[in-house]
């Protein structure tokens, strides 16, 4: 199998200068590229005198994460793109363990590798950690890391199991899905378009999978803080969309008059916190999700396949509740 490794980038001359000659040392055999977001810093001369051998494609604009990759890959030829970000540090023998997969069940289109934090390695990474899932009201959370609780890597997820959602800091995925499914929906721009992705890959059959023998180190936090408002914007009315295109019609109504009751009193919580500006990213996301509800609903798919939706009913009861930090002691209903 033929594998690109793909960084986007925007502006990341600095970490492309730390982080990129580990991956050309421990990737023999890919092919290493980088797709440029119109960045007005020195990414691309630094690229063409200090990397050479990094195949380099240049977006006119800044497209996001969603419109940079769909734009960009589409110049690179390969079986299987891995996705990552320009912040993730890559480990000897990383790629060891994935083409094999791959190349083993065919019916799995999407691979994540274990995502631990850069600065703390003992730890798993905000984006991605153990593997993604859902719970019944389509909020997101991973294996050791549920919201801002972080799990340590004591090995407990050194497995390899089907996830629902794979992370974008470093995702593979089979070319031939990737184009089946039209790539990103670029109306994400950024955050949680992986899930959406990821969703619309479940709902056409095929598999996601965490693979807990290769990991990979992620510095998070390089293009949005997990607590700038922007960021809080683009993840509640991120996930109103996946929940509208790929839920099946039955349910989709139902659990989005919950999530607005659930959203605004996430939104109370930022006010009691004194933190305003994320409470108005909230009213923001949902005016922003009524607005475009027509053109989402254009674009639902076939949504029978839905296995591996949800591990547990409510993560915000299990944890803001019940208490419950570590993804092992949730109780799968």
């Amino acid at each position: 199998m033929k594998v690109a490794i793909v960084i986007l980038n925007w502006n990341g001359a600095s970490l492309l200068r730390k982080y990129l000659p580990g991956v050309q040392e421990y990737s023999d055999g890919a092919e290493v590229w980088v797709i440029d977001n119109a960045s007005d810093d020195d990414s691309i001369s630094l690229l063409k005198n200090e990397f050479p051998d990094v195949g380099i494609v240049q977006n006119s604009q800044n497209l996001g994460f969603a419109g940079g990759y769909n734009k960009g890959l589409q110049h690179i030829n390969a079986d299987i793109y891995c996705l990552l970000n320009s912040d993730v540090s890559v480990t000897e023998g990383w790629l060891d363990p994935v083409i094999p997969f791959f190349e083993a069940h065919p019916e799995v289109a999407i691979v994540q590798p274990k995502i631990l934090d850069l600065n703390a390695p003992n730890k798993f990474e905000y984006a991605g950690a153990g593997g993604g899932f859902l719970d019944a009201l389509g909020y997101p959370f991973c294996r050791g890391r549920i919201f801002q609780a972080i799990e340590e890597d004591n090995g407990q997820y050194d497995d390899i199991i089907p996830i629902f959602w794979a992370t974008g800091a470093c995702m593979f995925i089979r070319s031939e899905v990737f184009w089946k499914l039209e790539g990103f929906d670029t109306e994400f721009f950024a955050h949680q378009e992986e899930i959406d992705l990821c969703w619309r890959a479940h709902n056409e059959g095929y598999g996601v999978y965490y693979l807990g023998t290769t990991k990979v180190y992620h510095l998070g936090g390089s293009t949005l803080s997990n607590m700038d408002p922007r960021k809080t914007f683009l993840n509640f009315r991120n996930s109103l969309y996946s929940i509208t295109k790929n839920l099946p019609r039955r349910r989709t109504a139902l659990l989005v008059v919950l999530r607005l009751f659930l959203d605004m009193i996430a939104g109370i919580r930022f006010v009691l916190q004194f933190k305003p500006a994320h409470f108005l990213a909230i009213l923001r996301a949902h005016v922003s999700y009524y607005v475009h509800l027509g053109t989402l609903l254009k674009k639902r798919r076939k949504s029978d396949h839905l296995k591996n939706y949800y591990h547990t009913k409510s993560i915000v009861w299990s944890h803001y509740v019940l208490g419950i930090k570590d993804f092992n002691f949730l109780v799968k209903d």
